[in-house]
């Protein structure tokens, strides 16, 4: 490594990058962002002066040739994912890639296989598991406090169908609700439960005014026992982002299960033995602590706990849930 902290560049200026993950990152004690690329060059110019970057490159291949750097950052559209997260490995940096990995489980696997190849860190940027609640409520499931476990149920819909030229709603680009935020639900069940779907079943609204993306989905998962994860997603209905848990004996609710802005919104409910009480989880900067870990898998100080193949399960979920939306049938997850 260069020095002490990690040297970030980002390829691109896309929102959630200058939002969230390029403060995430420069408020940690061990990374910091010194490039980033645009291929446009004013952009890349107003963005590195507004985040006091102190590079700015007019193509992504320049950042990748920038033998300082050594991590990347990709919150490209999701049909570059896999292009760039190769050509970064190749390039020897380590890569945080933005959610969903890939279009497909075959892309992630090539994703991932190049990653092995190059003996670099490839990590998915699902955030909101670096919440402390997340083990919190991986704790209370395990404790039996709420019974044997019956089923989830999540959702995470926002209204921006008005922006018909978002990148969201490019089919050909990765468009459509279950990749943008439909992949949460997914992988939090995933990982509150800790094993993999059987089948998936989703029904949806594909939206000719927007290129026939899913505007809109409801999913049933289902994993072995008879629990089931029960979900909706979408980009064209009022926000919400809830998350419950529930079990023979009790409920866990989660108000707010994928975005923490501000203190207090991480805390969630245990309905048990008659009783609601509140659980007050720790404010964390979900960026900062994701940040981090990539830094300590990148020093040895332990692997990433959500590898690249976590991320290639998931997309094989993703894959059977936009096949039954489009088939309209049951599809068996293998």
């Amino acid at each position: 490594m260069t020095a002490t902290k990690l040297k970030w560049g980002v390829l691109g200026c896309a929102g959630i990058a200058k939002r969230a993950v390029i403060p995430g990152v420069q408020a940690s004690k061990w990374n910091e962002v010194t490039a980033i690329a645009s291929r446009d060059a004013d952009k890349a110019s107003r963005t590195a002066e507004e985040h006091g970057i102190g590079q700015a490159y007019s193509s992504y291949e320049e950042l990748l040739a920038d033998p300082a750097i050594d991590v990347v950052y990709i919150p490209l559209p999701n049909h570059l994912h896999r292009e760039w997260t190769i050509r970064a490995a190749e390039a020897g940096k380590h890569i945080l890639c933005e959610k969903p990995l890939a279009l497909t489980a075959k892309e992630a696997e090539e994703m991932a296989e190049a990653c092995a190849k190059a003996g670099v860190q490839l990590s998915e940027a699902f955030m909101y598991r670096w919440n402390p609640r997340y083990d919190k409520l991986r704790e209370i499931i395990a404790s039996g406090e709420i019974g044997e476990l019956r089923g989830i149920r999540s959702a995470f819909t926002f209204n921006n169908a008005k922006d018909s030229a978002n990148v969201r709603y490019r089919k050909d680009w990765g468009g459509g609700s279950i990749y943008d935020v439909g992949c949460y639900p997914i992988n939090a069940a995933r990982l509150l439960l800790g094993k993999e779907p059987e089948a998936a079943t989703v029904q949806a609204i594909f939206s000719q005014e927007h290129d026939d993306v899913d505007m809109m989905a409801s999913g049933l998962l289902e994993f072995e026992g008879g629990v089931s994860l029960t979900f909706d997603c979408g980009m064209w209905a009022a926000f919400r982002n809830p998350l419950e848990i529930l079990g023979t004996e009790g409920i866990i609710e989660v108000p707010s299960a994928f975005v923490t802005p501000q203190p207090g919104s991480g805390n969630f409910y245990v309905n048990a033995g008659g009783e609601r009480r509140l659980v007050e989880v720790e404010h964390v900067n979900a960026y900062t602590a994701q940040a981090d870990a990539l830094y300590r898998a990148v020093k040895g100080e332990e692997p990433l706990r959500y590898d690249a193949l976590d991320a290639v399960r998931n997309m094989k979920v993703i894959d059977a849930c936009l096949q039954s939306a489009r088939e309209r049938a049951r599809v068996a997850i293998n």
